[in-house]
Parts: C-alpha cells; structure tokens; sequence
C-alpha cells in the first residue's frame, strides 16, 4: 500500500511538472496566465505588456504565455487552478471579496478618491491584507494593477440617484458587498460571470451593470445599452495572483524575474488606464449612448449603510475604512 501512495505521488508530481514547467521550444519553464479581459480591455493590455517584458528578462529561462476572454475558466474557476497548479496566475477584482473579506474595502462606495490616493494604500494598507490573505489562503499576491473607476449602464432610465436604480435588474460581479451595496440602493442586483454578461443585456435577463470604461467598451456593452450613467461609484484594483504552495515549484530564479516583471508593469497599467478613460468614453458616446453625470452626494449619503455593514460584519472593518479614508487627505 506504502509503495502504491508513493507511485500515485509520484505521478501526480509528473502531472503538475508537465503542464507548468512545460518545456516550450527552448527548455526553459512555461508559466500560464489567465484572465477575463477581452482584447482591447485594460486586462488584455495590461498581461500582454507584462508577459513581453517578463519574456524579454527570461531569456531561455522560460516564458508566460497569456489566455484572455475567460479561455481557462472565469474568475473563480481561474482561483481554482492556480491553486490546483494548472494555471499559474491570474488577475482577479472584486471577486477577492469572496475570498478574504477585507478585500470588501474596496467595495465601499467612494472609498478611493484617486490613483494618488490608491498608490497610499498600497504602501500602508494592502501589504496587511496580502499577509492575511496567503496565512488564511494560500493565495500570493504578486503585484497591484487596475480594474478602474466603475460606472453604471442600463436600458431603463439615466441614474442620477440612488433611487433611479429602484427595481433595476443589474449585473454585478461576484461580490457579496457589491450586492450588498446595489440592494440598499434599491436595484435588483445578480452576481454573474462577465463572459455572460453581453447575452444577458441583449435579452433583458439583465437591464444593466456596472463596469469601468474599459471593460465596457471591450466588451461592446455600448451596443446592447442605451444609458451610462458616471458615477465612479466604487474604484476596483486589480490583482495578479498566485498560489504559494504551486508558485514555489517554480525555480527560484523564474520568480525572481516575474515577479519584478509584474510589479513594473503597474507604472504602465496607471498610465493606460487613465488614457482609456478619455478615448473610450468618446466610443461608448460615439455608439449612441446617453451619457449623464450622477449626483455623487446623493450616492456617498445613500451608502451609509453599507458602510455601517462592513465594519459590524467584518473584524477589522471599521479600522480598516479608517485608514483607508484617511490617506485621501
């Protein structure tokens, strides 16, 4: 019996070796990188320029090779095999709420001012978290990109307060305080995978969602909705993910590489990302879309609520909206 568990072993150990340190052409090792991001989204650029640096430092050490548009699975079927070791990173947003929940201060409506605001928190507030995440989870974080300012589009009615959204049936990624969030605002909220997104506004199942422009537009949401309403509502991080238990079978000099890789591409994600917002509200406009500005001080006094729901529900809530909020000074 010792003797079968050990071959078992053994090949599940093969199994792993084959399908992450592939040999592609050149011997070296092939790491794969999964995401949502359709082409053109901010994601998609983001992982191609990050997978043409880290490929340009590893020389023939290996290479990463990129998969957009959920071609390996959905955001958390994507956690699921970098924990498995049959992908080995991906770029989670808001679903990281469902998997440790102080990432649900980023939830938190109007909680990041700006970028300059974001790169605090970055430096003060994350590296707690990430600590707690890989000692609860095992999941690593290896840089922070963007997801991005997100804004609110239907077929209903323009938003301009919380009330507006009242019976709305609205998309939202898996994020159980997003829901939380759109319930006290009166919509009716569904967590749906993003690939399902576009099927579900063009049949009505959904009236609308909520997305940065980047994620709208790449996914062509101005051609199935009628309404964007700027709220910038909640601003998303975006993460690039692995697994330790898997991420420490790559050599260490891989790591090394990669990771300084992904970390220096986040100077590129800001920039693009900003850039984006200009040019791809102008194609969402161009489309036809109705575009109104929201009344920010009906949404931040709508929100109370939510807030006061983070920091009774989660431990080391309301310490952490403290901090967060008082880096905007």
């Amino acid at each position: 019996m010792k003797n079968i568990k050990t071959l078992f072993a053994t090949i599940v150990s093969v199994l792993f070796l084959s399908s992450v340190v592939h040999a592609g052409g050149h011997g070296g090792v092939e790491l794969k990188f999964g995401h949502v991001g359709k082409p053109g989204s901010l994601f998609h650029e983001s992982a191609e320029h990050f997978k043409n640096l880290a490929n340009k430092r590893l020389g023939k050490k290996g290479k990463v090779v990129t998969f957009g548009s959920s071609q390996l699975g959905k955001d958390k079927q994507l956690l699921q095999k970098v924990k498995a070791g049959t992908v080995n990173f991906s770029l989670p947003s808001s679903v990281m709420s469902s998997v440790h929940d102080e990432f649900g201060v980023f939830d938190m409506p109007y909680m990041i001012k700006d970028r300059n605001h974001m790169a605090k928190v970055e430096k003060q507030v994350l590296p707690g978290i990430f600590k707690n995440l890989e000692a609860k989870t095992g999941y690593k974080v290896l840089a922070v990109w963007e997801n991005g300012f997100r804004h609110i589009t239907n077929n209903k009615r323009p938003i301009n307060t919380p009330s507006d959204l009242n019976g709305i049936k609205l998309r939202t990624p898996k994020s159980k305080w997003r829901v939380k969030m759109f319930k006290t605002y009166g919509a009716n909220p569904t967590p749906m995978a993003f690939s399902e997104v576009f099927t579900a506004l063009k049949t009505g199942t959904m009236d609308g969602q909520e997305n940065p422009y980047a994620q709208i537009a790449s996914a062509k949401f101005q051609e199935v909705q009628k309404y964007l309403s700027i709220t910038g509502h909640v601003y998303t991080p975006a993460y690039v993910v692995v697994h330790k238990d898997q991420w420490n079978k790559v050599p260490a000099d891989v790591r090394k590489i990669v990771e300084q890789a992904a970390q220096d591409t986040q100077k590129f994600v800001y920039k693009r990302a900003a850039e984006l917002e200009v040019s791809l509200l102008k194609v969402i406009k161009d489309a036809g879309v109705k575009v109104n500005t929201a009344n920010r001080d009906a949404f931040v006094k709508g929100s109370a609520a939510v807030y006061k729901q983070f920091g009774d529900e989660v431990g080391t809530g309301n310490a952490l909206i403290k901090k967060v909020s008082g880096l905007a000074k």
